[in-house]
């Protein structure tokens, strides 16, 4: 028996709510194909060949972080890397409205007024793509040729999303929450509004948050204004921007963004399995002056303090080390802002003249650790493998 009626009188509320849900989703998914179904839809498979057009135009309409940017603790707005399936919605946040339903006691509909009223947190959090590293990748899956410089770390302020769940009331039965986001496209052959869900025990983490606010200003329009989901420890994909409902649902969704894309494969015609927790990784910013073409980096003979950031969505980054030319060195690690942003690590280096390779290895809290090859999938998804600069001191 549910608090405040019969069980009966709640699954028929929930069935109106799931009704009014469709309908103020005006592009629904389509049937749901498997993903080598769909996968032949998308633009050809990986290819050793130049960098094409269609890629070009993506890395120009997204943009990663500078490398340099990793000496702050907090990434500006400007500098985050922002990855937009679609168009950016232009939206009037006076008329803007989220709803909830789905399978809930009591469905919501929120003006930003009324959601700016709720207790609101703030948390850090480091966001990355979940194709951070594709271009590297040989042979190259077609899609937005990252290097490695797709992350940032911001604080996010918000309401916590199992605040508002709470207040819908979550029937026992539901498995997931979709999350629909304004922006609207076709990939795959699909035309679709931008949508993920998060299985229920991930929604009602306390610090999963609908933020408004990100490092203390109103969202920027391609981070996700008005409103976004911010889910620390997931790769960027499951963070919907431009959020316009929440659907709790009572079976897996799904969604072309959930069931073809964004899924570990080793072939097109593998089903494969779900990305979701970001893998650790960590960056260097690189020391010196770099060429203006060629980005390789010069610098004099002498001490250096080499540093950088590491991060992990499985658990605690524990460990980092440098590769001096083979060699490596335990880095000293600082302590993060919070449990899923960055830790800032640093070691001291005389430079010798001559040609030198650096990298850098994290491991966390579960013993994972980078890879020092490539982590070769179809669709270019969580190649964490080590980060390697060369330099040239002279």
């Amino acid at each position: 028996m549910l608090p405040g009626g019969s069980t009966q009188a709640a699954e028929t509320a929930a069935e109106q709510n799931r009704s009014a849900m469709t309908q103020i989703q005006p592009n629904p998914q389509t049937r749901a194909a498997s993903a080598p179904e769909q996968q032949a839809q998308v633009a050809a498979g990986p290819t050793t060949g130049p960098l094409t057009p269609e890629e070009l135009q993506l890395g120009a309409r997204n943009h990663s972080m500078p490398l340099e940017a990793l000496r702050r603790d907090i990434t500006p707005p400007g500098l985050h890397y922002v990855l937009t399936h679609f168009d950016i919605p232009d939206i009037d946040s006076a008329s803007w409205h989220l709803r909830i339903g789905g399978a809930v006691e009591r469905a919501l509909e929120l003006s930003m007024a009324a959601l700016r009223k709720d207790p609101a947190i703030t948390v850090p959090v480091t966001l990355e793509c979940a194709g951070n590293g594709r271009s590297l990748l040989k042979p190259r899956p077609l899609s937005q040729p990252w290097i490695m410089e797709g992350v940032g770390t911001a604080n996010w302020t918000g309401v916590p999303l199992a605040y508002l769940l709470g207040k819908a009331g979550i029937l026992p039965h539901a498995v997931e929450v979709v999350f629909t986001g304004a922006d609207a496209g076709i990939q795959g052959g699909v035309t679709q509004r931008y949508a993920r869900s998060l299985p229920v025990r991930e929604a009602m983490r306390a610090d999963v948050v609908l933020a408004y606010k990100m490092n203390g200003s109103e969202l920027p329009p391609q981070h996700g204004y008005p409103l976004r989901l911010v889910v620390p420890g997931w790769y960027g994909m499951a963070s919907v921007k431009w959020l316009e409902s929440i659907e709790v649902v009572t079976a897996p969704f799904a969604g072309y963004q959930q069931q073809v894309a964004y899924r570990y494969q080793q072939s097109g015609d593998d089903d494969g399995t779900p990305v979701s927790r970001i893998r650790v990784r960590s960056l260097m910013v690189p020391p010196g002056i770099p060429d203006f073409f060629t980005r390789k980096r010069v610098l004099p003979p002498g001490p250096v303090m080499l540093q950088g950031r590491a991060w992990s969505g499985h658990a605690a980054v524990t460990a980092v080390e440098v590769g001096i030319d083979g060699q490596w060195l335990p880095a000293q690690l600082e302590e993060p802002a919070g449990g899923f942003a960055w830790r800032k690590w640093t070691l001291p280096w005389v430079a010798d003249p001559g040609e030198h390779e650096l990298a850098c290895r994290a491991t966390d809290a579960s013993g994972a650790s980078q890879p020092l090859e490539q982590n070769w999938n179809y669709q270019g998804l969580g190649n964490n493998m080590v980060q390697r600069v060369s330099v040239t001191v002279e």
